[in-house]
């Protein structure tokens, strides 16, 4: 968050404060100001408490060879946002720690593997690489539950001798990261499988093939080149990583009939909206009077975001950095910025507390939401959040034409 936003914050809060006292006594303003001082003096000490005991935390990962152990300092590392995240509910520094201390995993684990590799007579690595993530951790927006986005990208040169060393490299990254606590990804964007590994050149070779329509199954690639999108550089050749981001981001703006079918894509996604801008909810079923609040409110956010931020050559990746950065260059007047940042927020919010009602086997799926269990008022900020999204699709279907 801006310094700017910070300060106009606190400036608003001690206005209330002050509102409030001037309805009291003498003796009870003392007596107020004291119990908020003792707060937030527990409140100081409490966020200390964390960020020690992160780095005790995050030191043992820099030493730690054993997987086991790895996968339950990141299960500690889960716990304490999880319970951070119950007190203060904010969406913005959980992101940023669970990014943090997995991208640190996630390097400790590339150097296990080398040196696995290395043990077992198979030599250091042949050219240089990097490891990069995609989805929500592409865009720095991990949470509590979480699965292996990856791809890797290695250094020409080194012939089908590389190409050999990588396969038995990612095979081994993707098992090692599992132990740890990475769960596979259902969907298999992970290095072991062949599409999300590669030589630059053969990277530049699948990408070009994309976007020029050469493979069979379109929808498919279109997927696949809109997972990429959000593609970040996690550990390894730094200079790699960012050549290859520069050539995907590159090639979606300089090939506009993809791009344009992206945004058809993002358009074209239902929301959980019915008639008169009702929430709408499954009629029977196993979710009866639920609705999936990943499929059809966070995604759909998430994507029509990135379509225009491609488009109008924004460079973050994050969401909220990206309509921050839309609202700049002009495409957004800023209540409608705000409007989408506050529904990125409250949408990912009852992510974040669906997936600790999972976590403490309240209820087994980290997806689908009741919203009449909900206050009448978080049910309204969950509506005016739909139609938020509704009017950025309606946005993007005019810029872009589609029919």
């Amino acid at each position: 968050m801006a310094t700017d936003t910070i300060t106009n914050a606190v400036h608003d809060t001690m206005a209330q404060v002050n509102n409030f006292l001037h309805f009291l006594e003498r003796e009870e303003i003392s007596q107020v100001l004291k119990l908020l001082r003792d707060e937030v003096d527990r409140e100081i000490a409490g966020t200390d408490q964390v960020t020690t005991r992160h780095r005790e935390l995050y030191a043992r990962i820099t030493s730690e060879e054993d997987t086991g152990r790895l996968r339950e300092i990141h299960d500690e590392l889960n716990i304490l946002e999880l319970e951070r995240f119950l007190k203060i509910q904010s969406v913005t520094a959980l992101h940023a720690s669970s990014t943090e201390y997995r991208d640190i995993l996630a390097g400790r684990a590339i150097e296990i593997v080398e040196a696995e590799m290395d043990a077992t007579g198979r030599g250091k690595p042949p050219t240089p690489y990097a490891l990069c993530s995609m989805g929500s951790d592409g865009r720095e927006e991990q949470t509590l539950i979480t699965d292996q986005d990856y791809l890797i990208v290695y250094g020409d040169g080194g012939g089908e001798a590389a190409d050999e060393w990588f396969r038995v490299f990612s095979e081994t990254l993707v098992e090692r990261m599992a132990e740890m606590g990475f769960k596979k990804c259902t969907g298999d964007i992970m290095p072991s499988n062949p599409t999300w590994r590669g030589s630059f050149s053969q990277w530049k070779r699948k990408l070009l093939a994309i976007v020029r329509y050469e493979y069979e199954d379109y929808a498919k690639n279109l997927m696949d080149l809109i997972v990429i999108s959000d593609a970040r550089h996690v550990a390894g050749n730094r200079q790699l990583a960012e050549e290859l981001i520069d050539m995907i981001r590159g090639l979606e703006q300089d090939y506009f009939q993809v791009l344009w079918g992206m945004a058809k894509a993002a358009t074209e996604m239902k929301l959980a909206l019915g008639f008169m801008s009702r929430l709408w909810t499954e009629g029977s079923g196993e979710h009866k009077g639920e609705f999936n609040l990943k499929l059809l409110a966070w995604a759909p956010l998430v994507m029509n975001v990135r379509i225009l931020a491609i488009n109008q050559g924004v460079p973050a990746a994050n969401t909220v950095k990206r309509i921050e950065l839309l609202q700049k260059e002009g495409s957004f007047s800023a209540s409608f910025a705000r409007g989408l940042v506050d529904a990125y927020t409250v949408l990912t919010k009852h992510r974040i507390l669906l997936q600790i009602k999972v976590i403490k086997g309240i209820q087994d799926s980290s997806y689908y939401l009741n919203p009449y269990t909900l206050p009448a008022d978080e049910r309204e900020e969950i509506r005016q959040a739909l139609i938020k999204i509704e009017d950025l699709q309606r946005t993007i279907h005019t810029n872009f034409s589609i029919m």
